[in-house]
């Protein structure tokens, strides 16, 4: 399954995430991911990469329709001028028309969901935009924000891993014909030095990080991993010739724990 399908978007299952990617790295990266076969790139306003991202895509010889972009509106423009103007000013730096996926990077409870929802609606109706999405919202926020909306919403980009469970984000987002992207979708690496996905990893002759990208893609989830490394580029997207027994997908499910959440910040809402 290389692309999730989710309220009129066509997400593809394995993206590349450029949080931290700087510079003449960042646009190398994108330029040799997308020659490797990805069409799914991740950026954010606060990465301040937007304008290295636009360059790889413009460097890779790829047509621009082939590719799903996505960015991320900050905090601090979530009020409906901020982000009407927010948007713009991505648009220009990513020199694009219009951005495939735009998200709300984190919920902003100084600002009314519903006035965000709105301003985020208007930006897709005013072609900025070809689908809209929430990212780090719970439950109850995706609740709020599919209520107060008045466009579909594609996704929920969260924190993902076989370290932390994510059944409730993912049944509340299937409710509403939402996909679920996955941000650190191999632990910040830590599922590289992983024994038990290790072992399962060699029935397969796969690494421990295309396990946890496979178990990922067979939930429907799509993922973003992030790296520096070309090598690893070829690694992460080798995901497709291969398919994870039942018994090896509930393996990897019951490893997760209530202490497993490696991202959080000071505004982050709580997550029980």
């Amino acid at each position: 399954m290389n692309v999730i399908e989710a309220n009129g978007a066509r997400i593809p299952a394995i993206g590349l995430g450029t949080w931290e990617l700087r510079g003449r790295t960042c646009a190398r990266i994108v330029e040799q991911a997308l020659r490797l076969g990805y069409r799914h790139i991740d950026t954010a306003q606060v990465y301040d990469n937007e304008r290295e991202v636009g360059e790889g895509l413009r460097a890779s010889g790829v047509r621009r329709d082939d590719v799903c972009i996505t960015t991320k509106v900050w905090t601090s423009h979530f009020r409906p001028n901020d982000l009407e103007r927010s948007a713009k000013e991505s648009l220009a730096r990513l020199r694009l028309t219009e951005i495939d996926l735009l998200l709300l990077h984190w919920p902003n409870p100084q600002v009314p969901l519903a006035e965000t929802m709105g301003a985020l609606a208007h930006a897709k109706q005013l072609g900025l935009a070809r689908h809209i999405g929430v990212s780090n919202f719970t439950v109850a926020l995706v609740e709020e924000a599919v209520a107060a909306c008045t466009e579909p919403l594609v996704c929920d980009q969260v924190e993902y891993h076989p370290y932390l469970d994510q059944a409730k984000v993912k049944a509340a987002c299937a409710r509403h014909g939402m996909a679920v992207v996955a941000y650190s979708p191999i632990a910040k690496g830590r599922i590289r030095n992983d024994r038990a996905l290790a072992r399962i990893g060699d029935r397969y002759r796969k690494t421990a990080a295309q396990v946890c990208l496979r178990w990922l893609v067979q939930q429907n989830v799509a993922a973003i991993p992030r790296t520096s490394k070309l090598e690893r580029l070829s690694e992460n997207i080798n995901v497709f010739d291969f398919e994870l027994s039942e018994d090896d997908m509930r393996l990897i499910s019951v490893m997760a724990s209530a202490s497993g959440r490696l991202t959080d910040f000071g505004f982050a809402p709580k997550w029980d």
